[in-house]
């Protein structure tokens, strides 16, 4: 008899033991999204020997080690392949005698031989059927290990999966070509019968890791397709909004059409005749009217699997910011560093909500608002309190109105754009202008935009008229580019920071220009917080900016970023400039600027990034966990390992000391 025969319930160890000790600081408590709550909770191990942790094999009905305490060390893939054989068996409805662990596996007349982690036969238990390659969590690639087993065993299908994503490759006998598919047949069913199912919204699941299906995008297609891999991932992300869009309707009965059909052309023409044309007429002015998506119906096919059962309507806030995260990956090379743009981390943008407190009728820009996170993270502020019991209807008037965008990068626009949509927005108004050059707002390109900002025009005379140099907004949150020098002159002259002695100044940096241009965009009393390299605040050859802002504004706070915020995983570039936050009130027209007052000064000494870049959270017990790109199940007990939030409730209280009238 094995110990495990007779170990108690109240002896074996629970799921969530095993997961603390095999995965330790890994997100796979929260994220094992493959796998239903009822397989997860069939996992329990027990103590065979001292310090030494055992699963009992549902297959090979013997004791497997998985954990030893006093090593710290396990074989986290092997809890996958447990939990993988519970679902093949429970859910899917193959019978154990039909599967086939640790199976041997040799490649023609090579010596090499490895072993398949689990195999799939057919009815006749002789011929391969499915190869399943199981991972550790961490794992990312395996397409070709996965392939040389397909070609090995001569298996019509195989799958890879981490236990948080999966894919599936799907080649049909006696074919040559490899496709992709989204699941894999249950017992009942052939491969044609999952090109024929049909789903509805409903069906559709919330949980998804973005960067991890961008990543499987490029490398099994986009990456040797010849085409822009940006335009054609945004391209399939617009389809499948349309779709969900139009499921959403009940008068359609909620089918989804953005799927996998047996035909690679039929599956062309439905997402791009049909989806990606209706998603353009929609939401004019994301893409040219005659755009089309350039893939070919057979890369199209391998493409649309991963996109298919994921739902990014209703997505709530943790897995728009998942989303969020993914462009921010998939822009990396194409416009964001070459340019000083960065991707603003939401807790920052959070902290500067916070203590700038938006209310319900007050305009809110960001002259260089990027992915649109300083409008997303206002839209629920004012969301969740000032209209927290009003429609829905309500809440998109709100966000219609009173927040606006201004980016001149085009593909930051449009990201954005699909950020504000999915949350719920509505309408936008976000345009592609350089807000640093007045010349950028005269002519027929930027009449949608001077017609949406008319009513915010704050002097009324020809100049203004044409430049929108002078806005009247309440609240202006930004974080400008750092890179690069303005040598233009004709840009320059619009500006008093070129000048000098009454001479124009050859170069001046970016980010001193945008401090001038978000002070003309307030109106008087109007609020602002700006992201802005260190140095303006300690350079002694930066004391003349100092002195202009005290003539023009109130400084409410400076807070120092911790030197990993802005770092980004490999192989995207973050930057390493020490940052601070600099928050101020610009005087009333009528008010006489203070000679002495209190300022909040405050330095963070927590961003939540550890130093390669990856965000990491405290879980219930205080134990830090990365994220690692993958989808937690639930945030309830997890918490970004960060103090931002800490720092915006002590200036709460400064505020309301202070007696500013927005925290009264």
């Amino acid at each position: 008899m094995n110990k495990s025969d007779y170990k108690t319930p109240e002896e074996r160890i629970g799921t969530d033991e095993i997961f603390d000790m095999v995965f330790r600081d890994s997100s796979v408590k929260y994220g094992l999204q493959e796998f239903s709550k009822d397989i997860l909770k069939r996992i329990s191990a027990f103590e065979k020997e001292d310090g030494r942790f055992y699963i009992r094999c549902l297959k090979r009905d013997k004791d497997i080690f998985v954990y030893d305490r006093n090593k710290k060390m396990g074989k986290p893939e092997e809890v996958i392949r447990q939990l993988w054989l519970i679902k093949l068996t429970k859910e899917y409805k193959y019978p154990l005698d039909r599967i086939e662990v640790e199976k041997s596996v040799h490649f023609g007349r090579e010596i090499r031989e490895k072993s398949a982690d689990i195999v799939l036969y057919k009815e006749d238990k002789i011929t391969p059927y499915i190869v399943f390659e199981l991972k550790q969590p961490n794992a990312k690639k395996a397409e070709e290990q996965l392939k040389s087993y397909l070609s090995a065993e001569g298996a019509e299908g195989g799958v890879w999966s981490n236990g948080i994503e999966k894919f599936i490759l799907y080649r049909p006998y006696p074919k040559e070509y490899i496709t992709v598919l989204s699941d894999i047949p249950n017992v009942n069913q052939t491969w044609d019968d999952l090109f024929e199912e049909k789903w509805t919204y409903g069906d559709l699941k919330d949980k998804f890791d973005l960067s991890f299906i961008i990543s499987r995008l490029e490398e099994m297609v986009l990456a040797q397709a010849g085409v822009n891999v940006f335009e054609e991932v945004f391209k399939l992300i617009y389809a499948k909004l349309y779709d969900e869009d139009q499921a959403k309707d009940v008068r359609t009965k909620e089918e989804v059409h953005f799927r996998q059909y047996k035909d690679p052309k039929k599956t062309y023409v439905i997402i791009n005749d049909e989806l990606f044309k209706g998603a353009i007429d929609e939401w004019q002015g994301i893409f040219n009217p005659l755009s089309k998506i350039d893939l070919t119906p057979e890369q199209l096919q391998i493409c649309v699997p991963f996109l298919e059962k994921v739902k990014f309507f209703d997505s709530g806030r943790e897995e728009l910011e998942i989303i969020d995260r993914a462009f921010e990956h998939l822009i990396a090379e194409v416009s964001k560093g070459q340019k000083g743009q960065y991707f603003t981390p939401r807790n920052v943008i959070k902290m500067c909500v916070k203590m700038l407190n938006p209310k319900k009728d007050e305009y809110i820009i960001d002259p260089a608002c990027g992915s649109g996170g300083f409008l997303l993270h206002t839209m629920y502020w004012v969301w969740d309190n000032d209209l927290k019991s009003v429609s829905f209807s309500a809440k998109q008037k709100y966000a219609n109105r009173y927040l606006y965008g201004i980016d001149f990068d085009d593909n930051m626009r449009r990201i954005s754009q699909a950020l504000m949509l999915i949350a719920g927005d509505g309408r936008h108004n976000i345009f592609k202008r350089n807000a640093l050059d007045g010349r950028d707002w005269i002519g027929e390109q930027a009449e949608e935009a001077r017609t949406q900002l008319k009513p915010l025009l704050a002097r009324q005379y020809e100049e203004n008229r044409k430049t929108y140099r002078y806005l009247n907004f309440d609240l202006l949150m930004t974080n400008p580019p750092f890179a690069g020098e303005i040598t233009d002159s004709g840009l320059l002259r619009q500006y008093e920071f070129a000048k000098k002695n009454g001479k124009l100044k050859q170069k001046v940096e970016r980010h001193l220009l945008f401090i001038e241009r978000s002070l003309d965009a307030l109106c008087p009393g109007g609020r602002m917080a700006i992201v802005l390299p260190q140095g303006i605040y300690n350079n002694t050859n930066m004391e003349w900016l100092r002195l202009w802002l005290f003539e023009k504004a109130r400084i409410l706070a400076v807070v120092g970023l911790e030197g990993n915020t802005f770092k980004l995983p490999a192989p995207a570039k973050g930057t390493g400039t020490k940052t601070s936050v600099l928050f101020l009130r610009k005087w009333d027209e009528d008010e006489k600027p203070l000679e002495d007052y209190p300022i909040f000064m405050a330095v963070s000494k927590k961003s939540g990034k550890d130093n390669s870049g990856e965000y990491v959270y405290l879980n219930e017990k205080g134990h830090r966990i990365k994220s690692e790109g993958g989808i937690f199940e639930s945030h309830e007990n997890l918490r970004l390992d960060d103090d931002l939030d800490e720092i915006a409730d002590e200036f709460v209280k400064f505020a309301k000391k202070e007696k500013f009238m927005w925290w009264r």
